[in-house]
């Protein structure tokens, strides 16, 4: 056996935290597509308030001051 160091150059196999980083981000593009489908599936018209306008009811208090 010899003990002079390699002169090989290969490429170090990626670490388990690295796969794991990329399987997570991953898994959240694919849960953000799956959110903005079922938004625009659920929720067309959540953004234009114009047609739904709540009815107000205003009812007159008379002012008591107390001293």
């Amino acid at each position: 056996m010899s003990t002079l160091p390699s002169t090989e150059n290969r490429k170090r196999s990626p670490s388990v935290y690295l796969v794991m980083l990329i399987l997570a981000m991953i898994f959240l593009l694919i849960a953000v597509v799956a959110m903005v489908m079922e938004m625009n599936r659920w929720a067309d018209d959540y953004w234009s308030t114009k047609q739904h306008m709540p009815t107000v009811q205003v009812v007159d208090q008379p002012s008591q001051h107390y001293a």
